[in-house]
């Protein structure tokens, strides 16, 4: 008789395929969202990176004649660094950072641009 009724018993059934469903229609949208944020998070870091490049870190110190002592003057010229470009577009990852379109394989090897 035990076993017949729990046999018959159908009380949260219906709710534990609803709340798999809601689950999975969550872990789905968490996936896609938190990609979205981590693109943007690389980007904005990028940008952050490359102000940080761009910064002009020269310096000059003009020579000093006074009446008993000369000083000579010395000075410093930024030199381009890897990856700056004077064509940088603005709201673009910068600094040789590529958003690839889909996630490769595993066993799928990482060629370079303009590698082999």
């Amino acid at each position: 008789m035990l076993a017949k009724k729990l046999w018959n018993d159908n009380n949260g059934f219906v709710v534990s395929i609803e709340l798999i469903l809601i689950a999975t229609i969550a872990v789905v949208g968490l996936i896609a969202g938190l990609t979205a944020v981590r693109d943007a998070v690389v980007s904005e870091l990028s940008d952050v990176a490359g102000a940080v490049q761009d910064v002009n870190q020269s310096y000059a110190i003009n020579g000093i004649t006074g009446h008993s002592a000369t000083t000579a003057g010395m000075d410093f010229l930024d030199a381009t660094d890897h990856c700056d470009d004077a064509d940088d577009v603005a709201g673009a990852a910068d600094n040789c950072i590529v958003f690839t379109d889909a996630p490769l394989q595993e066993d799928t090897p990482i060629v370079a641009p303009g590698g082999p």
